[in-house]
């Protein structure tokens, strides 16, 4: 069951939650198959000033491999 995870800048809306959601999933079924409800989707907000902290170094630079669409930016 594919779970997908987003983790972006506090400020979002719920209705673009929610609609970029609807479109991952939208997205991942014509690629990967699998029916709508067998997918879940969460969307974690993170403050800016914690972006390198919470998700740069953990998520980023600590699984470069299963990393699969690099950032075009570097932190120090």
């Amino acid at each position: 069951m594919p779970h997908i995870q987003v983790k972006l800048w506090k400020g979002k809306t719920q209705l673009q939650k929610k609609k970029l959601a609807g479109a991952l999933v939208k997205a991942a079924i014509s690629i990967i198959g699998y029916g709508e409800a067998s997918f879940s989707v969460t969307i974690e907000d993170i403050e800016p000033s914690l972006w390198k902290e919470k998700v740069y170094l953990p998520d980023i630079l600590a699984k470069s491999d299963i990393l699969y669409k690099e950032p075009g930016y570097k932190m120090d």
